[in-house]
């Protein structure tokens, strides 16, 4: 029992004492409603995470090995996400957005080196999106994933037909999604692919290779759709646009 409880300790913090010092933070603020909450926890959070300016974090977000965690400015994590931070850790670019029931999960108990999930400014995470770090994951600057889109950098060994595949390894190639690509809802992205800049991939779409830049995918697996040169597909279509505050 004992060393049960200690296995889950390491799963949840570098050291016991970093585990329960970062849990007493998190039950102290982590439940403050309102602007008040995120002001408080502005403040706070700073002891046990790293914030480069103002982010603002809704009450009841998971954080693990928070001292893992780099947030830069403007960044907005919304009620129910989870992080967790395993070495190399999670750094989230300025003005970027953690939706509701997001998962950025770097779970690396097996010493990988490259094990990390990194995002640039200006992106956004869906609503429950999932993002597995174990191969490291890489994203850009204005990248966007719809809800329920998964960008899983790990994968099972499943050769052997006489062995569980939980004793066959696993392979962490990692995931490079370059600037301003756009995934649509329940998207997946498997280990081993590039997305390049300026693509779009169809909601639905399973990834399994790389994606040339400015182009459509859709389908599963993936495959192109059309390549994005300009060409207006329909001109008559009412489009809207971000005023200055942010509003449309």
């Amino acid at each position: 029992m004992l060393e049960k409880l200690r296995l889950y300790i390491r799963r949840q913090a570098t050291s016991t004492a970093r585990y329960f010092y970062e849990q007493t933070i998190l039950f102290l603020f982590g439940w403050i409603p309102t602007l008040i909450g995120i002001g408080v926890r502005g403040l706070v959070y700073r002891l046990i995470l790293h914030m480069d300016g103002l982010a603002a974090i809704e009450k009841g977000v998971r954080i693990r090995f928070a001292n893992h965690i780099k947030l830069g400015h403007g960044v907005y994590i919304d009620e129910g996400a989870y992080l967790h931070a395993c070495p190399q850790g999670i750094e989230i670019g300025d003005n970027t957005i953690i939706m509701h029931g997001a998962v950025l999960h770097v779970y690396n108990f097996r010493d990988m080196p490259q094990s990390r999930i990194k995002i640039g400014k200006d992106s956004l995470v869906g609503e429950y999106s999932v993002i597995r770090g174990q191969g490291g994951v890489t994203i850009g600057d204005r990248v966007y994933t719809s809800p329920f889109t998964q960008i899983i950098a790990v994968n099972h060994v499943f050769d052997d037909p006489n062995r569980p595949f939980v004793e066959q390894g696993i392979t962490a190639e990692g995931i490079i999604i370059e600037d301003d690509v756009w995934l649509g809802a329940g998207a997946v992205i498997t280990d081993g692919v590039r997305v390049g800049k300026g693509a779009v991939v169809a909601a639905g779409a399973v990834v399994t290779k790389d994606v040339p830049p400015h182009t459509v995918v859709g389908g599963v697996p993936a495959k192109p759709i059309k390549t994005i040169d300009g060409t207006v597909s329909n001109p008559d279509r009412k489009i809207f646009h971000a005023t200055k505050d942010g509003g449309l």
